[in-house]
């Protein structure tokens, strides 16, 4: 072959996961004129009964159905909900990130607490690690942390370490935290509102899995870098350090000075999580029955002027949904606007941005959703789920949730967007783990797990590969580094999904 017939030839490009998630609604479409249509019987909460499925007459879908698909995803019609309450928070979500970016409260909170630790720089590996875990797991932190690698890589090899740990930090305990996403929207958001649950539930025991996996990756990361600094010839980008040294300007570092206003945006932006969490979590359903919201509500509206004011419709703590959340985004953010003391225009552009910046990701839920439609309109939900209630008659629910796990992990190759995924599954994963005596939040941190472990090394994801070329580190050299965490992970997750499937 010529040199010019080699660059004729063009590399294999994965599609985009817009174009995957059409292909798959047109491929179900064809699937509804081939497979019986069937329906099941559903109690008053909408939960599908076992043993009550039966067939109808099939209702095909054609080439109207296939284009309508995407949009009654995102509205809505008899057969399914519509996405557009999780793509209305994204785009919020994705507003109020814009506002606080704009305050650089983040960028310059990290460099603060890097000065702070100058000297002790050992203990910024889990303090760090920790905070970029909190980001992941809260609101899924993934493009956002490319801004942080110029800031911590000179820092890092300054003090004897090396790039790869700076990447190792960020990128690992960002992914970390999405792997064991407590109340990220665009993973457990997404996915509890396709299955119409709360975020809220399984809340607890996806901490525990937080604190199990950032615990093993922070022990991981420490001992690599105490290691290097020990014996820097141990470091597997050893080979270019000194190149390193001169690239990334060592002796230049951030400040780290904070404004009193960015400490208060910090402060915002951290109770708005809180008060996310407080808000989603089921508290008059625990055991024993915790219903102080409530009655603090009800008080609260009876006084006179007062509880007009705030809003005699306001919903309790314990019982917000997605409508909730979503004001709160919105709220605080014109909070910061004004504690920031930033201008009414660019607080709107700001807001504007960062909405646009997650358009992407709202709209991909909505195309997802529409493997939905395609489904139940045709009629072949119940069928599929069918075949699946047979086939998981005898399978342990422990094995269900392994399972689930494994199914989980080529999917999030395939579909690389989380959102995109979870809306494209779980209305099928979800009900079938019903079938196998499996809670659906153990479903929705089954799917969390296997999509933040392949985040963390796939090709695909922007985050990876922008985050080694700013490190000038190579795919190959990253998969070698973390080849043993990897598995510790996998084991740590498969090990807690089976504990939790069986209790």
């Amino acid at each position: 072959m010529s040199s010019a017939d080699a660059k004729k030839k063009k590399k294999f490009k994965l599609p985009s996961a817009y174009t995957i998630l059409f292909a798959i609604i047109i491929i179900i479409a064809i699937l509804t004129w081939i497979i019986p249509a069937g329906t099941y019987a559903v109690d008053k909460a909408g939960n599908i009964i076992a043993g009550t499925y039966h067939s109808r007459a099939s209702n095909p879908q054609g080439l109207w159905d296939v284009f309508m698909a995407p949009i009654l995803g995102m509205v809505g019609n008899k057969q399914t909900e519509g996405a557009i309450s999780v793509s209305l928070f994204i785009l919020v979500i994705g507003g109020f990130l814009g506002v606080v970016n704009r305050t650089h409260a983040l960028d310059d909170g990290i460099a603060a607490v890097v000065k702070h630790y100058k000297g002790r720089e050992k203990l910024l590996i889990p303090i760090l690690m920790c905070l970029f875990a909190l980001g992941g797991t809260t609101y899924g932190m993934a493009e956002e942390t490319i801004a942080f690698y110029p800031l911590l890589i000179p820092v890092m090899i300054g003090v004897g370490f090396d790039s790869l740990t700076a990447v190792a930090i960020v990128l690992i305990g960002s992914q970390v935290g999405c792997l064991a996403s407590t109340v990220n929207p665009f993973a457990t958001g997404v996915a509890s509102q396709t299955l119409n649950i709360s975020p809220g539930n399984g809340l607890v025991s996806r901490v525990v899995l937080l604190i199990l996996t950032v615990t093993a990756s922070i022990i991981y990361v420490y001992r690599y870098a105490s290691k290097v600094q020990k014996d820097p010839s141990k470091s597997l980008v050893y080979d270019h350090r000194e190149e390193d040294i001169e690239h990334f300007n060592v002796d230049e570092v951030s400040d780290g000075h904070m404004s009193k206003r960015q400490k208060v945006v910090i402060t915002l932006f951290m109770l708005t999580f809180v008060i996310m969490i407080v808000g989603l979590i089921p508290w008059d359903t625990m055991n024993p029955h915790w219903t102080f919201f409530i009655n603090f509500k009800k008080w609260l509206v009876s006084i006179p002027f007062l509880g007009a004011l705030l809003g005699k419709d306001a919903t309790p703590f314990g019982s917000w949904y997605f409508n909730e959340i979503t004001m709160l985004f919105f709220f605080m953010s014109v909070m910061i606007m004004f504690v920031f003391h930033m201008k009414e225009s660019d607080y709107i552009d700001a807001f504007m941005n960062g909405m646009a910046d997650f358009l992407g990701v709202a709209i991909i839920v909505a195309v997802a959703r529409g493997i939905q439609v395609v489904m139940n309109d045709g009629y072949i939900t119940a069928t599929v789920l069918h075949w699946g209630e047979m086939g998981l008659k005898h399978l342990n629910s422990g094995l269900f949730a392994a399972l689930t796990y494994v199914f989980y992990i080529p999917m999030s190759f395939l579909i690389p967007s989380s959102s995109g995924l979870a809306a494209a599954t779980m209305g099928i994963i979800g009900p079938l783990g019903h079938f196998a005596g499996v809670a659906k939040s153990v479903v929705v941190t089954a799917y969390e797990a296997a999509s933040g472990w392949v985040n963390l090394i796939t090709p695909t994801s922007g985050v990876v590969m922008g985050a080694l070329a700013i490190a000038r580190v190579n795919i190959s050299t990253w998969w070698k580094f973390i080849a043993k965490l990897m598995v510790y992970l996998f084991l740590i997750s498969i090990i807690f999904l089976v504990v939790m499937a069986l209790i």
